[in-house]
């Protein structure tokens, strides 16, 4: 069952470009470097659940797809309405052929230009018809580029809010709005957090705290005021775009930092590559596909070609408040 904790709001000013600004608290956080068992950009492990879809969307699955395990799809930037992000698309149905994923996080930038009722059509209802008349559920963050009216989107799941939570078996997620991180939002960060007691805490929203990205780069002033929460209570995984690319960062203080901003576009070349990433790919369009069991959270990330270019399973934290 979904959560209900969600935090209800006023703002209605524009929510994309200069009006928008973020608090500009600047703050230098030590790396600790905690080991990973993954991929790393190499092929997959490949069992016997691995057959490939046929046709020519077939993409092959390496996740283990445990029975009653929480599966998710993920992706960011995606609201292009171009004919690769309807290729992507296509991907997405036939992973969800060997991997039945209930739902899909969405990082932000969910519909790109003017968001006419006919936008909602061309760039979310008409991509992603197959997944949605299959009951998948979409859970929308707002990026930079999107109009706070999308929080009143039934499809997006946000209920009229800008951030909120929901939960999925021991699974608890913290959909924040990145652009506009005011006192109010983090005062709500803060008591969601403190008073979570899933096994697992995802946090996502639209900037990314860490990035290689030479477009963009890391939000320090974002990372000065949520992590420090994200540390103190315990979140296990951070999910943001933003960077049209896919990057997972080496771990920060224990947390592991993903970025999925190429479901709709692509920023080639745009990664420079150094101590903070541990794997990424910029050539693509791509999606990711997440698995929790237990204490692991397996993961696969693919592209519009269906090539898998990273993969692997991450631990749970077992040392932090719950």
């Amino acid at each position: 069952m979904r959560d209900t904790q969600r935090e209800h709001d006023s703002r209605s000013g524009p929510h994309s470009g200069p009006m928008r600004r973020r608090a500009a608290l600047l703050l230098l956080v030590s790396i600790a470097a905690v080991p990973v068992i993954c991929g790393a950009g190499l092929p997959p492990r490949l069992d016997s659940q691995s057959t490939p879809a046929s046709g020519s969307e077939s993409v092959s699955i390496s996740l283990p797809r445990f029975e009653g395990s929480v599966k998710f799809l993920v992706m960011g930037d995606s609201g292009s309405g171009s004919r690769r992000q309807f290729e992507l698309a296509d991907k997405m149905v036939a992973a969800r052929a060997q991997f039945p994923f209930e739902f899909a996080v969405m990082l932000g930038d969910n519909l790109y230009g003017r968001e006419s009722p006919s936008a909602y059509v061309d760039r979310f209802e008409r991509p992603y018809k197959a997944l949605l008349d299959e009951g998948v559920e979409f859970f929308a963050s707002l990026g930079n580029h999107d109009s706070p009216n999308q929080r009143m989107y039934k499809r997006f799941n946000m209920e009229g809010h800008r951030y909120y939570s929901f939960s999925r078996g021991p699974v608890e997620f913290f959909v924040m709005d990145s652009t506009y991180m005011d006192r109010v939002q983090l005062a709500w960060l803060e008591r969601e957090l403190d008073g979570s007691r899933a096994r697992w805490k995802i946090a996502y929203g639209h900037h990314p705290l860490y990035s290689s990205g030479e477009r963009h780069g890391s939000e320090l002033d974002l990372r000065a005021l949520v992590e420090p929460l994200f540390v103190k209570f315990g979140v296990d995984v951070v999910l943001a775009g933003h960077e049209h690319f896919y990057e997972r960062l080496n771990p920060q203080q224990g947390i592991y930092y993903f970025t999925s901003g190429a479901a709709g576009k692509l920023r080639k070349g745009n990664i420079r590559r150094g101590a903070l990433t541990a794997a990424g790919y910029d050539q693509d369009l791509s999606f990711m596909l997440m698995e929790i069991e237990g204490d692991e959270l397996h993961f696969q990330t693919i592209t519009d070609q269906g090539k898998t270019i990273d993969s692997g399973v991450i631990p749970r934290r077992l040392d932090e408040k719950r």
